[in-house]
């Protein structure tokens, strides 16, 4: 645990090497990380994951939850780790804080690597569909749970993938409040987007989505690569929102190889 700002947040270090900072998603703990994909980024890595702002074991301190908030929160562990500049990965909602910490603090900033992301909310929207199965599966009911995994996997790699399900899904995901994912789809909904300001972002900058993804649909990658000045976009056929759980190996090879 560190103190930040009005938080206590609770923070993972694997490795030992050049910083490489991971920002968690809408709804997700820092475990949610794979071991598997840790280690293998830790070769080379000292990689910091966290709790985000009223989940996990991170407390939910007094300020408004807002994806710049959250930027904020991310660049003071930076600076109460003595982080003085890192790679930089962010997942979905993640992503987004990465760009708003890219934006505010860009001497903080590296490379920075935005998978399934996007730059505005409203541009490219999921299926009205998805949407209202994203927000029932805030509920911990079996059903749900499994509507959960067809949101963030494609149909055909879940009924061909049983065992690599459980294997994901056999350990503790930490502590999720429904009040704090409120909080959190509140942040995104309120969050006005970056597609203006990107032109200004001048880091090397690697988007990468699945083709397949339900919940950010990979047009919002395409455009968000087309907004950046220097950038790569990296789209995987027959992948979802969770890609990195179904093609882990190939996902830190893809890390790995744009990072060197």
């Amino acid at each position: 645990m560190v103190r930040v700002e009005d938080i206590n947040v609770n923070y993972q270090i694997y490795g030992d090497g050049y910083p490489l900072l991971l920002i968690m998603g809408y709804g997700c703990t820092l475990n949610f990380w794979e071991e598997r994909f840790l280690r293998s980024l830790a070769k080379q890595y000292k990689v910091i994951i966290f709790d985000n702002r009223g989940i996990g074991e991170t407390s939910i301190g007094q300020k408004q939850f807002t994806i710049e908030q959250f930027a904020e929160d991310t660049y003071e562990l930076m600076v109460a780790l003595n982080i003085e500049k890192a790679h930089v990965l962010g997942w979905s909602m993640g992503a987004a804080i990465a760009q708003e910490l890219a934006l505010r603090h860009p001497e903080k900033v590296n490379k920075l690597i935005l998978y399934a992301s996007l730059c505005n909310p409203g541009i490219f929207p999921p299926n009205p569909e998805v949407l209202t199965k994203l927000n029932n599966a805030l509920s911990l009911s079996s059903e749900q749970c499994h509507e959960w995994l067809r949101l963030i996997f494609p149909k055909n790699w879940i009924r061909n993938n049983q065992d690599r399900i459980r294997e994901i899904f056999h350990r503790p995901l930490g502590k999720i409040a429904p009040d704090t994912i409120l909080k959190q789809a509140e942040a995104i909904n309120l969050w006005a987007g970056s597609c203006n300001r990107l032109p200004f972002l001048r880091h090397e900058t690697l988007v990468i989505n699945g083709i397949e993804d339900s919940i950010l649909p990979p047009e919002n990658s395409e455009y968000l690569a087309s907004k950046l000045p220097n950038s790569k976009l990296i789209l995987i056929a027959e992948a979802g929102h969770a890609l990195m759980l179904q093609y882990p190996d190939k996902f830190s090879l893809i890390i790995h190889l744009f990072l060197n």
